[in-house]
């Protein structure tokens, strides 16, 4: 597939374009903070508005002499506004001082509401605008998961229960209803078509971590995946596909991992019929809710020399990665390892120090 563009020129066109920017959900809804305001507000001024019907005795009407509830209501207006005509005004000494101790603090109550609303819906908002955008002009070392279908909501899901902090999380779907949900995750979301190179190139692809491709779709996905690649030549790349005969072709796409659901299903199934703890088991490995997990993790420095079957971690070494080829911990090669080896193993859950990506 031609590619005309380079990714310093899209990058110089994203800057020329109105393009869509990170979004993040808010931890209070716009709606419910704006009427918890608007109720706080009109609750004080019917309390004052009490106070002055209550104490109405106090106050003199320069115009008629009577001072109905209308008036209250107009006199306790321009007080908490301290617009103050003069019309209306207390005369003995207990409506002064009700003014003074109780009309007054409330006044300042209702103005700092009416301050901090203005703050929070257009000083807040517009540097919580601005700074969305500045994260995404440095996004580094995040994750960038393509397509919130079931697949991919399952892994951002798992990412969370892992540690990975939903901040650090950037999901793209065309779909506004799916980007909603992983808003309200907490991850960074951004609606696009990650098909496209300005798209990939909004959410810096090539200084992500790792990408998780599940458009729910195999042809979708491995364009996905060459289109990474394409711009992002050493990012690693996780891609589901669901027809055996397209994992080759996920592979010669660019990804590094192929997962295929059916397979793994099929796994469990044949698992289930060789033992009935056999697929609980490897259902408990896949999971981070279970009591054991696959890590997988450089070789340390202190380990270099020792067997793979005496890690300083304390896990079970099951495989060790060198040189492009894996070597069970039954083959002669897990007898020492090597600086550059890469080490998998088996520890419980609740094992102190856990790092790395995990294995399924």
């Amino acid at each position: 597939m031609a590619r005309s563009h380079r990714p310093a020129e899209i990058q110089d066109q994203l800057k020329e374009r109105n393009f869509s920017p990170l979004r993040r959900a808010v931890k209070v809804p716009v709606w419910a903070d704006l009427g918890g305001r608007i109720f706080a507000a009109l609750f004080l001024v019917f309390i004052v508005v009490m106070i002055h019907w209550w104490d109405r005795g106090g106050l003199v009407d320069n115009l008629d002499g009577d001072v109905s509830f209308l008036d209250v209501v107009y006199f306790t207006m321009i007080s908490i506004t301290t617009t103050g005509f003069g019309d209306i005004a207390p005369i003995s000494d207990r409506a002064r001082l009700v003014e003074a101790l109780i009309v007054t603090p409330i006044r300042f109550l209702v103005f700092f509401i009416f301050v901090g609303t203005a703050y929070n819906f257009i000083i807040k908002r517009s540097w919580e605008k601005f700074r969305m955008a500045r994260i995404q002009e440095q996004l580094s070392d995040h994750v960038v998961v393509l397509g919130f279908g079931v697949s991919g909501s399952e892994a951002v899901g798992e990412l969370i229960e892992r540690g990975t902090e939903p901040s650090n999380i950037v999901v793209m779907d065309s779909s506004e209803e799916r980007l909603a949900a992983a808003e309200a995750m907490g991850c960074n979301v951004i609606e696009g078509d990650a098909t496209r190179d300005e798209s990939l190139m909004a959410v810096r692809i090539g200084q992500a971590q790792t990408v998780l491709v599940s458009a729910g779709r195999d042809d979708a996905s491995i364009l996905i995946v060459l289109t990474v690649r394409h711009l992002a030549p050493h990012v690693p790349i996780s891609v589901v596909v669901r027809a055996a005969d397209n994992e080759i072709l996920a592979r010669q796409a660019g990804a590094n991992n192929v997962i295929n659901p059916v397979r793994f299903t099929g796994l469990l199934l044949a698992g289930s019929a060789q033992g009935a703890h056999i697929a609980d088991y490897l259902g408990d490995l896949a999971s981070i809710t279970g009591r054991v997990q696959l890590v997988e993790r450089p070789v340390l420095p202190e380990e270099i020399g020792k067997p793979l079957s005496e890690l300083v971690t304390g896990g079970r070494g099951l495989r060790i990665y060198r040189n492009g080829g894996a070597c069970g911990f039954w083959e002669n090669e897990a007898g020492a390892l090597q600086a550059g080896d890469i080490v998998v193993e088996i520890r419980p859950t609740d094992a102190e120090g856990v790092e790395g990506e995990f294995v399924t």
